[in-house]
């Protein structure tokens, strides 16, 4: 198992590491760290963010692309006030304008030699993000999803894995044994499985109150996943209990809200904390991941090394690389 991080190339991740490769490989000497997870903007430097460290990629996200796939025109003039901002969006106006944009992305990832990317598999409209009150279905968002991920697999090689991520949203929950199969079986590509995000896993249920409930229905969920259990390869590992805020914002009218504020209302939900109490150790020993990612949000890094340090010493481990 490796034992990684979650780094971006973004200028604020940027900073905290000092633009500096010594910086970074310092710190993850210091955790005992077997290298990271990157999401990649548009260029990447291979003298900052080294090719040795990058064992995955997380590739880049629409968090609401149904419409824009199945062009239901109807609800894509209700989202976008022109062309241009549409084309902002999905760097086009078109299926394959935008599957252009991915496979660049995807070509990036390869080049950094990782050992596998990873997908998220959701979609939500943003009224849906605050009620929940999703239009489509997880099967819909799922059969759509491997319509859009079999037109890239030609570009991703076969002997890099494809990792599927869950979220709260409509689509990949993985609450569903029966669609979590779907998925896995339709991609076209000898190697695929999933991200277990637990944070994310944990937002789907609203009504846990502490970690040690958070873990018992994870362990719940992964044991319900049968025979798809093995596909569980990775693990983004933190913790989220925004149930009470997630139930206070079912009545909150979204309209007008601007991107940062959407975000912000995301990130209170999803808030990638450390696990504190030992009984995290159980998740590792039932799935038995190839890579265990500590995926938190971090402002500085005195607060990336604490919340590593929290989660490491729980989980009773330094960089243990077998």
């Amino acid at each position: 198992m490796l034992q990684l991080v979650n780094l971006s190339n973004y200028e604020c991740d940027m900073d905290i590491i000092n633009h500096s490769a010594e910086c970074l490989q310092t710190f993850l000497q210091h955790h005992h760290l077997d290298g990271i997870e990157m999401m990649i903007g548009d260029t990447w430097d291979c003298q900052v963010h080294k090719k040795e460290w990058i064992q995955g990629v997380h590739l880049h996200c629409w968090f609401n692309w149904l419409d824009f796939w199945r062009n239901n025109q109807r609800e894509l003039l209700k989202q976008f006030s022109s062309e241009e901002e549409m084309r902002d969006c999905y760097g086009g106006v078109t299926r394959h304008e935008w599957l252009n944009v991915q496979r660049k992305h995807i070509q990036t990832a390869t080049q950094t030699g990782a050992k596998y990317l990873v997908f998220h598999v959701c979609q939500v409209r943003t009224d849906e993000m605050f009620n929940r009150q999703f239009r489509a279905t997880d099967r819909e968002v799922i059969e759509a999803a491997v319509e859009v991920i079999n037109e890239l697999v030609d570009g991703i090689p076969d002997d890099m894995e494809i990792l599927f991520e869950n979220l709260w949203w409509v689509g990949l929950t993985l609450t569903d044994k029966s669609l979590t199969g779907l998925l896995l079986e339709k991609v076209k590509h000898p190697r695929v499985g999933i991200m277990l995000d637990t944070g994310h896993l944990m937002n789907v249920n609203q009504e846990l109150k502490t970690e040690e409930e958070g873990i018992q229905y994870i362990l719940k969920v992964v044991e319900n996943l049968g025979e798809y259990k093995q596909y569980i390869h990775g693990i983004h590992l933190h913790h989220s209990l925004s149930g009470h805020y997630s139930k206070s914002c079912k009545d909150s009218l979204p309209s007008e809200r601007t991107t940062a504020e959407l975000m912000e209302h995301v990130l209170k939900i999803d808030q990638h904390r450390p696990f504190g109490v030992p009984a995290v150790q159980r998740i590792i020993e039932s799935v038995k991941p190839n890579y265990l990612v500590h995926e938190f949000l971090y402002i500085s890094m005195e607060d990336w090394s604490e919340k590593i340090n929290i989660q490491q010493q729980a989980l009773a481990m330094k960089g243990d690389s077998r």
